[in-house]
């Protein structure tokens, strides 16, 4: 099949690359990864977009570069050495780079993960022969039990263990600026003018940016891709559903350190991209150019598109879409995932969650931190723009935030907490002492009846997601009480 030519006065179609090629390891396919043009989703756009597909790599994402670098820099300098042990803490990308390059090398690997990572991803590692420990998010970096502070202990306890430390580690950058930057510069003869990447730890966007921008005098543009709440990008720092972009801050953290694989100069400016526009991009990519790719290139791609939209034809833009759509099928493809979460709105022809709580009366928002004179208080004025049936019976806890003045939607609740548990403490009393677990959650476009069959017994309350983030509350008898004629 002929390359689609593009629109008149556009640049033309890059060189095909060169043939098959042949490998005495696996590890030597590593990289080399194509450009794949976008044609469809970028329909009136003069600039020419290139995707640099690093989820054809061996282990289906850009991760495989730096760990294969990290690896043999640590045989270099004798960190690691023969029969040693590979430990990681990650979100499942650069674990599963290492789990391979220690399969070919004949190490052990253990991979620490948030709890959060898809199943999609625990299953390649442990294929791969990973030992995974899964890990509590939402921690402070400080915590002994985040899962950096665990792969450390591991590293140290374990005989023969090496911690590859990819946000600390130059050789993560240097993978970039060695392949990732080299390929991107021949493979667009030396036109590339905007390179957009996400930043996670940093060492992709850090080391191929530094690479084009030295080589082309300058010239070209990196973009940094971010998720909306993200640090790097300006966000308040709570959390967001994208992984392996981006930075999450805890507020009880005793610092915002940056990862010293990212350097923030590299980057031009930063497109603050949302978790449903990442989202709807990559359901995009799969229907109308035929790539299944993770959610942060859907971050990438929004933000590449962006860049597009205000070029030329003499300009030329390659964008990095770090990783598959496979590891994601139970997640960002999974339409009961998408619902459950708040990523897909109601059926207009159907009564949704969403349609009971319009017009709700604020949630009280308290923090960990507030004390039951302020707890007390913020139920007192939910109660003044509230319902006339009286206080609000439940208030949500969060973790502070800049924008704390606005309490919905919130992105970080992890607590709850009811009013009467406030009768009888002393006014100093800490809510962290009193709270309960978080409710659980339904989606604002669920249908009443659907949410409530997901909702666990004996629990009265439920939080309401729009886009993962919590927008109201809603009590089981309201939803019991619109289920019925709810119903086809």
């Amino acid at each position: 099949m002929s390359t689609p030519q593009p629109e008149s006065g556009a640049a033309g179609p890059l060189a095909a690359g060169p043939g098959p090629l042949v490998h005495e390891s696996v590890l030597d396919a590593i990289g080399q990864t194509p450009l794949i043009r976008l044609t469809r989703i970028t329909a009136g756009l003069a600039a020419p977009v290139y995707v640099k597909a690093e989820f054809l790599s061996v282990g289906a994402s850009v991760k495989d570069r730096a760990a294969r670098h990290m690896v043999h820099a640590a045989e270099q300098d004798g960190s690691l050495r023969p029969g040693g042990v590979i430990v990681e803490s990650t979100s499942g990308n650069t674990g599963i780079g290492l789990a391979i390059v220690a399969a070919v090398r004949g190490y052990r690997s253990i991979v620490v993960v948030p709890d959060k990572t898809s199943s999609d991803k625990l299953a390649v590692l442990r294929a791969h022969g990973a030992e995974v420990i899964l890990a509590q998010g939402g921690l402070p970096r400080e915590h002994p039990d985040h899962p950096d502070q665990i792969a450390r202990r591991i590293a140290a306890q374990t005989p023969g263990g090496w911690l590859a430390g990819q946000y600390d580690n130059p050789a993560n950058p240097q993978a970039h600026r060695d392949t990732t930057g080299p390929e991107i510069w021949a493979q667009t003869a030396g036109r590339v003018t905007h390179l957009v990447a996400g930043a996670g730890t940093g060492g992709t966007i850090t080391g191929t940016g530094e690479y084009l921008k030295e080589i082309s005098g300058g010239r070209v543009q990196v973009i940094g891709a971010d998720p909306a709440t993200s640090v790097y990008g300006g966000g308040d720092g709570s959390p967001y559903y994208i992984e392996a972009v981006g930075h999450w801050h805890h507020p009880d953290s005793a610092a915002d350190t940056w990862p010293q694989s990212f350097h923030p100069a590299v980057v031009d400016r930063f497109e603050s991209v949302t978790d449903r526009e990442s989202i709807s991009i990559i359901h995009r990519l799969a229907r109308e150019e035929g790539l299944l790719l993770g959610g942060s290139a859907g971050t990438a791609i929004a933000a590449a598109l962006r860049t597009a939209a205000d070029l030329t034809a003499a300009d030329l833009v390659v964008v990095i879409a770090p990783d598959s759509g496979r590891g994601y099928l139970s997640k960002y493809f999974s339409e009961p995932w998408l619902l459950a979460n708040g990523f897909r709105d109601a059926d207009p022809a159907t009564p949704a969650v969403a349609d009971l709580t319009a017009g709700a009366p604020p949630v009280p928002v308290v923090t960990p931190s507030d004390t039951v004179a302020e707890a007390r208080r913020a139920f007192a004025q939910a109660a003044e723009t509230g319902s006339p049936a009286g206080p609000p019976e439940l208030a949500l806890v969060a973790l502070p935030r800049r924008a704390m003045d606005t309490p919905r939607p919130l992105g970080d609740v992890v607590g709850s907490l009811r009013r009467s548990a406030l009768d009888g403490q002393p006014q100093d009393q800490l809510v962290s002492a009193l709270a309960g677990p978080p409710p659980p959650a339904v989606g604002a476009g669920e249908r009443p009846a659907d949410a409530l069959a997901r909702l666990p017994a004996g629990q009265p309350w439920a939080a309401v997601l729009a886009d993962g983030r919590v927008t109201a509350l809603i009590h089981r008898t309201d939803l019991a009480r619109h289920a019925d004629h709810a119903r086809p």
